[in-house]
């Protein structure tokens, strides 16, 4: 058995600092408790207000060990800016500095390697509209070739000419990325992206004809969705109640 250091970091930053470190910890939770983590592996970063330096988790620790302290403070080269015991999976944060280097929006990058978006992200056609969920996605969804493993700077260009102005990415045979101006509405994009591949993939292998949703009505379902992940709903009105889901499931992550 190997103890995780125990760390108070809430005494040495800012409440601001603290807090986004709750919201992030928790976050990372979330993503255990609905299954969605990968060993040790994906990651999750959010930006410091006002700064060019971003919280990611500690490279070797387990989602669900987590915790508000133990989030590692880099640059966006990945250098570790204060004193931890831990490090960080440099080639894993490849891909969160990308995006974090030309979208001043993107406060929160939440990136993950789940069975249904890595599935649907291989498929030919990738998301089609054929849920509610899926028209949430599909209004700002855009697509990254796969090239090996994300340790090489010169793919940064091409990931962000991939993304462009869009929240929601899939990449092809690797899995998906949401982005947003909090965590909450990372998190919330995350989850509208990978309800609707789930439910492409079940309604795919029942081998059933599909209703197409009539082109106009797919026009209108676009604009709406875009109003309502525009930052002023959706995941800022979703995340207190994820945040009260996080505290009963285990409030060690706020410490």
């Amino acid at each position: 058995m190997f103890d995780l250091p125990k760390l108070n970091t809430k005494d040495v930053v800012s409440e601001q600092e603290w807090q986004l470190r709750i919201d992030l910890a928790a976050c990372y939770r979330l993503v255990a408790h609905f299954g969605w983590d990968d060993l040790i592996y994906t990651h999750i970063s959010a930006r410091l207000p006002n700064t060019d330096h971003y919280l990611v988790n500690p490279f070797g620790v387990a989602f669900d060990e987590v915790t508000a302290s133990n989030l590692v403070k880099v640059d966006l080269h990945g250098n570790i800016i204060d004193e931890t015991p831990f490090q960080i999976n440099p080639a894993g944060f490849t891909i969160h500095s990308a995006i974090h280097e030309v979208r001043e929006d993107a406060h929160c990058v939440l990136h993950l390697h789940t069975n249904a978006t890595i599935a649907v992200a291989t498929q030919q056609d990738g998301l089609l509209p054929l849920s509610q969920y899926s028209m949430f996605s599909l209004s700002s969804l855009s697509y990254h070739g796969y090239e090996g493993l994300a340790v090489n700077d010169d793919e940064k260009q091409r990931l962000q000419q991939d993304l462009g102005n869009n929240n929601h990415l899939l990449l092809h045979n690797h899995g998906a990325l949401t982005c947003g101006p909090t965590v909450g509405d990372a998190l919330m994009r995350m989850y509208d992206l990978q309800r609707a591949c789930e439910i492409q993939l079940l309604i795919q292998s029942s081998g059933q004809p599909t209703i197409k949703v009539p082109q106009q009505i797919l026009d209108g379902i676009y604009q709406q969705a875009n109003v309502v992940h525009s930052g002023k709903t959706g995941g800022q009105k979703a995340w207190p109640a994820m945040l009260r889901k996080a505290y009963k499931l285990d409030p060690s992550f706020a410490s």
